[in-house]
């Protein structure tokens, strides 16, 4: 039996890919691509995850004087031999990924800076002793990879011009101009501006690519990937050839993250193919250009885990991997006009925005259409169809997503209603005054102020499981109180009993979902019915309570109808 070949979880180097027995989907069309439509300077925009730094990677090992043509034999790129014989093993490439570029503080992210530039010079060594390189020259190059103390010793002013320099030094020796790829070029300025030096930091980058790739003789071309299109004006000014390529461009749109035919390919390929439409479900739905693509970490991280374990179920990776601050923020900020929004998109709607595809990261938090922008550009939310003078129809892409804005929904309600201590003290006293006007009061407001994640598609056991969530929710904030949920009382399973501090009382809440609000009483009379044939008030009788209450609440979307009786 042919020895199946090892996922690569968290693998981003090409050649460790392609030489250590891993699986790999071939992405190497975007060379024949790159060439055909090339740019001085191209920048890829996409959500985190999604295969760039590995792209960049197998870019490297393609271009770079050196490479091992085997790496890609058996792919795409090899069938074209005039290209392969062209461009292949051709180039000095300097790779830097910026991903790693952070700290606490200024002068943390750009030691980090420096060490990684002075690593990428530290692989060209030969430099130090090539005879096309003057003395001098020689003295910046070891001004470079030069130490104090074991510490890297670059200026910031050597350091704003070490790739310019580096890449002058590589076309000397070589006679050959230099490719300069730079992965995630936009992490340094997310993190200076999540720790308060985001001047420092546009200044330093704007200062190092300004130089690398405006007034470099010695560029042969360059490719940066990152998340978000930060505004030409801020980083990029005075660029010329300078294409962006973002997410609803439909130019190279297969070449980042996987397509249905490769997922089907994958999973067909480790006798997985049953779970086709879960991972579709979870993990699909995301439009660049004109493709439908999947995450591919979230793919390759549940295929890796059904093959140990069959049974599992999906679960969110991708999440897990970049956090969800942005869509914490996002709900945070909302009003009710947008709460109202992030409804219409969880119960699978589409939403109209004007989309701004250029921003710097201080203008995020801006406006609340800012906000809107980065959640379309960071892949919380995509396109349906094509813009309309930069309106998008926006949706959720997937389940994986939905479940984040779900949770963040509920921690938003949680900190927001429920932790507002006056109005739940009054909730609470009203269910134990048996005041059903002032707790069907109480809910309707707590509900009209809630951002709804029901699912209106759901059957309606799952609505009114819904509610039941929602209203034990609201009730435990009594934190003397025991409140039991499902229990086992009389003659069947009471939804909610509640023992509160006074021995001698008790309270029984049946819950009921209407499909419309004409429903809502027929529906309460229904829970008061079943809480007294099914003697849902035998438990607390059994523990000496006598004095109970019975509640019969039903549920309408927004709306909702007590009734209360002394059993």
């Amino acid at each position: 039996m042919e020895q199946r070949l090892k996922l690569p979880v968290g693998i981003e180097f090409f050649d460790e890919i392609r030489t250590s027995g891993y699986y790999y989907i071939d992405k190497t069309k975007l060379i024949e691509q790159l060439l055909q439509n090339m740019g001085k300077v191209s920048l890829f925009t996409r959500p985190r995850r999604f295969g760039k730094t590995l792209n960049m990677s197998m870019l490297k090992c393609f271009f770079e004087i050196g490479t091992a043509p085997a790496l890609f034999d058996g792919l795409y790129i090899s069938d074209n031999k005039e290209l392969c014989d062209t461009y292949m093993g051709k180039y000095p490439v300097i790779f830097l990924s910026l991903k790693g570029v952070e700290g606490l503080t200024f002068e943390e992210a750009k030691y980090r800076l420096i060490e990684l530039i002075g690593t990428e010079a530290e692989r060209f060594a030969f430099l130090d002793d090539s005879d096309r390189l003057s003395a001098n020259e020689k003295e910046k190059y070891r001004a470079l990879i030069a130490l104090n103390n074991g510490k890297y010793a670059m200026e910031e002013g050597l350091l704003i011009s070490s790739i310019q320099l580096l890449s002058k030094l590589l076309y000397q020796h070589y006679g050959q101009k230099t490719v300069i790829l730079i992965d995630e070029y936009d992490v340094p300025l997310d993190k200076a501006f999540q720790n308060g030096y985001y001047r420092e930091m546009v200044s330093l980058i704007r200062g190092l690519l300004g130089q690398a790739l405006k007034t470099n003789t010695s560029l042969q071309f360059a490719v940066l990937t990152g998340c978000l299109r930060i505004s030409k004006e801020s980083i990029f000014t005075g660029l010329n050839n300078f294409k962006i390529l973002s997410i609803d461009d439909a130019r190279y749109d297969e070449q980042f993250g996987f397509t249905d035919a490769e997922v089907s390919d994958l999973l067909e390929d480790y006798d997985l193919s049953g779970h086709f439409a879960e991972i579709k479900e979870w993990y699909d739905g995301y439009h660049f250009g004109n493709a439908d693509i999947y995450c591919p970490w979230d793919v390759i991280n549940h295929v890796d885990h059904l093959l140990q374990e069959p049974d599992v179920c999906p679960q969110a990776y991708w999440i897990n991997s970049i956090g969800n601050d942005l869509v914490k923020r996002f709900v945070d900020k909302a009003d009710k006009t947008t709460r109202d929004e992030i409804e219409q998109l969880i119960a699978g709607n589409a939403i109209e925005k004007r989309i701004r595809l250029e921003l710097t990261y201080d203008e995020i938090e801006n406006s609340i259409d800012n906000l809107w922008s980065v959640l379309f550009t960071t892949g919380y939310l995509t396109q349906v169809g094509k813009a309309v003078d930069g309106v998008y129809r926006l949706v959720i892409p997937n389940k994986e997503v939905r479940e984040v804005f779900v949770f963040q929904i509920q921690e938003w309600f949680r900190q927001t209603i429920v932790e507002d201590a006056k109005p739940m003290q009054e909730l609470c006293r009203a269910f134990l005054d048996g005041d059903a006007e002032k707790i069907q009061k109480h809910l309707t407001q707590i509900l009209g102020r809630m951002i709804s994640i029901l699912d209106t598609k759901a059957r309606d056991e799952q609505k009114e499981n819904f509610y039941h969530g929602l209203l034990l929710g609201l009730l435990r904030s009594e934190r003397d109180w025991l409140i039991r949920s499902n229990v086992e009382s009389g003659d069947g399973f009471c939804d909610i009993l509640i023992e509160p501090e006074d021995p001698d009382s008790g309270m029984v809440i049946e819950l009921k979902y209407a499909a419309t609000f004409r429903e809502l009483d027929s529906a309460c009379e229904k829970a008061m019915q079943q809480i007294q044939d099914r003697r849902y008030d035998e438990a607390l009788r059994n523990d000496g309570r006598e004095n109970i209450l019975a509640y019969g609440i039903a549920f309408c979307k927004k709306r909702c109808k007590v009734v209360c009786e002394k059993l």
